[in-house]
This record gives structure tokens, sequence and C-alpha cells, in this order.
């Protein structure tokens, strides 16, 4: 792993345990964990959020019916059970993280696939 993707996970597990989650997982596992696996009556916030992440990276990702962001990440941190739902206060909190971090990276990440397009995910 590159120094700088392991910066940029570590400060999105800080924004998950900042917003009252696992310190050892990131954002997106967390909420591809509340969306996909586990049952709970906030299904509907969960799904939003997963939305909201999965349309930031499609550009790299794929389409979200074949790349699923959230998911994926959440199968790969899948040893880290420890997921935690959060008061309502941190799930607003995380909604606030993610939204003022997605947009930023929403923007960069499709100007990183148009001046590095074998970047941008290859289709089945």
């Amino acid at each position: 792993m590159g120094w700088l993707k392991g910066v940029l996970i570590a400060t999105d597990q800080l924004g998950n345990a900042i917003a009252g989650g696992n310190p050892d997982v990131t954002i997106s596992a967390r909420t591809g964990y509340f969306a996909n696996v586990f049952k709970t009556n906030l299904r509907f916030y969960w799904k939003s959020l997963e939305f909201f992440i999965d349309f930031t990276f499609y550009p790299i990702d794929g389409s979200r019916h074949c790349s699923r962001h959230c998911y994926h990440a959440y199968l790969a941190d899948k040893e880290e059970e420890k997921h935690k739902l959060g008061s309502d206060f941190m799930r607003l909190v995380l909604s606030f993280i993610t939204i003022i971090a997605c947009i930023p990276i929403s923007i960069f990440t499709r100007i990183y696939v148009l001046v590095f397009p074998k970047a941008k995910f290859k289709k089945v």
C-alpha cells in the first residue's frame, strides 16, 4: 500500500471514529454493513448514505449495480465485525462528515478519470 493511500484510509477511519464508529473501520465499510447486512429500522438512512458514497466513487469503481463501493468495502473489512450503529447525534455527525468529504472527492474522481483514462472502471 502506498503512503498516500494509507493516509487516506487512516483519515477515513478517523472520520468514522469521530462519528461514533469503530476506529479501525472506514466510513464506507460501516455504511455497507448497515445498508446491506444489519437489520435496522434506519435502513433508509444507511441506503441513502451508501448511494451518496457509491456515486462519489463511481468513476473509479464502475456502475452502482456492478461495483457497490460501500458493500465491497464492508467485505474487505469483514474481519472488523465490531460495527457501531451510533446515536442519532453521531449519525448526524457521520452524515455531515460524509457529505463534506464526498463533494470534493466526487469532483476529484471525475477529473482523475479524465486525466488518467486507465483508472476508469472496466466494463464486464
